[in-house]
């Protein structure tokens, strides 16, 4: 996951994650002490750092163990280099350290650590790192807190790596807390990692969820979020699960084709759908193939569909590139001239196949001849087109290869 377009968020002490109706977390105070084992009951919110923490950040020449900081996990846990310490520590940690950092930190001090720019990770260890029982107690602390924590920065990595290593029956305990707020989480910029992990590693059986998505594909495919989601479903599920969502897509193909979202979810669907789904999409795009390839998203499907059509529809699809429009324009001409179906001309120089190849070729060359006879304004959109009619045949004798606009380009294809 790329989190670092993401600021840190900050939330005063006694506020809320989510909406007002839900049950306020427990915040975590920064720089805080934590508590001493035994001591759970105490509230310690010590604005200064502990002196064995300041020992710490300033000692670097003693050997730290794990032992020498017991009493003081949270407090190490919630500083950028305690934190790490105790990450490193855990990897190699016997059982009965791991139970005592376990301990400090469970059930008490969890949800303030999870949300902790730096506590989450120790909690993730935690979960990697610690035994079945102690995964399930971690899982039990959070539940309850699992919608706010999949909407928080720091929260929402660690029900991830929950989902990873908790039990089925935990998992969907998860996956009920979300049923009722899911479209909410899936166009959240960090609950959709949440959902999209659910999606990945819980059984389709228990993903409840999926459900709410039905009649609401169009606003999915074109969210920034959502259409990662229904990437996942699209990889994950079952025919029985998204052949109502794929259904319901086809309707908006054209729509999606063009939007700067939703062009995506259609090419997954071209390039990791079944025949039928593909041959649909395939058929939608006859007779609009030049005007999809001057649009800018649209463009990005037309060489998608290239690229993965069996070899008839591939064929189809060409040959209307190569014929002329009923009032005379080229559309292999207008391709070239333009910043978007320039790629698609090359797109479909570089995958067509047999007879028609030599015919496309032919169209392509007299136009590219006297385009750069009489412009340089394509330049750079020339140039790739020439390399590719260089692989495919060589140049003829009288050919303008020799008279080139000199420089480089990145070969698009490449």
């Amino acid at each position: 996951m790329d989190y670092a377009s993401q600021l840190p968020m900050m939330v005063p002490a006694g506020g809320m994650y989510g909406p007002a109706s839900m049950s306020p977390l427990h915040l975590y105070q920064h720089g805080a002490r934590g508590t001493r084992r035994g001591d759970h009951g105490a509230d310690h919110h010590v604005t200064l750092r502990s002196a064995l923490l300041d020992e710490f950040r300033a000692n670097k020449s003693r050997k730290w163990e794990l032992r020498d900081i017991f009493g003081y996990v949270v407090e190490f846990s919630g500083d950028q280099h305690g934190s790490r310490f105790i990450q490193q520590k855990l990897e190699t940690a016997n059982s009965e350290e791991k139970q005592i950092v376990f301990d400090e930190i469970v059930p008490h001090n969890a949800l303030q650590l999870i949300q902790d720019v730096f506590g989450n990770y120790v909690v993730q260890k935690l979960f990697e790192h610690g035994t079945q029982v102690q995964k399930t107690m971690l899982a039990n602390a959070m539940e309850g807190h699992v919608l706010p924590l999949s909407l928080q920065m720091y929260g929402c990595r660690v029900v991830q790596k929950a989902v990873e290593y908790v039990l089925p029956e935990q998992q969907s305990a998860f996956v009920k807390e979300l049923d009722v707020n899911v479209l909410r989480c899936v166009k959240d910029a960090n609950g959709n990692h949440v959902v999209q992990k659910l999606i990945e590693r819980v059984a389709p059986e228990r993903l409840t969820f999926v459900q709410a998505f039905r009649g609401n594909v169009y606003e999915l495919s074109t969210h920034p979020y959502g259409c990662r989601v229904l990437q996942r479903c699209f990889e994950h599920l079952p025919e029985e699960q998204t052949r109502p969502l794929l259904d319901e897509l086809h309707k908006y193909i054209i729509n999606l084709m063009q939007d700067q979202f939703g062009n995506y979810v259609v090419q997954f669907v071209l390039e990791h759908g079944t025949p039928h789904d593909r041959a649909v999409i395939i058929s939608k795009l006859r007779g609009q193939m030049l005007n999809m390839a001057r649009h800018k998203f649209a463009s990005n499907v037309c060489e998608k569909a290239l690229i993965t059509a069996e070899s008839e529809s591939r064929r189809l699809l060409i040959e209307e590139i190569m014929t002329p429009k009923h009032d005379g324009v080229s559309p292999i001409l207008a391709m070239m001239k333009d910043q978007f179906a320039n790629y698609v001309l090359q797109r479909a120089l570089s995958v067509v196949e047999g007879e028609q190849k030599e015919v496309l070729i032919s169209k392509v060359r007299p136009q590219l001849m006297n385009m750069r006879r009489y412009s340089s304004a394509y330049s750079k959109h020339l140039m790739a087109i020439e390399r590719l009619l260089e692989r495919c045949t060589p140049y003829p004798a009288d050919s303008t290869k020799d008279n080139a606009i000199s420089g480089t380009t990145t070969d698009v294809l490449s």
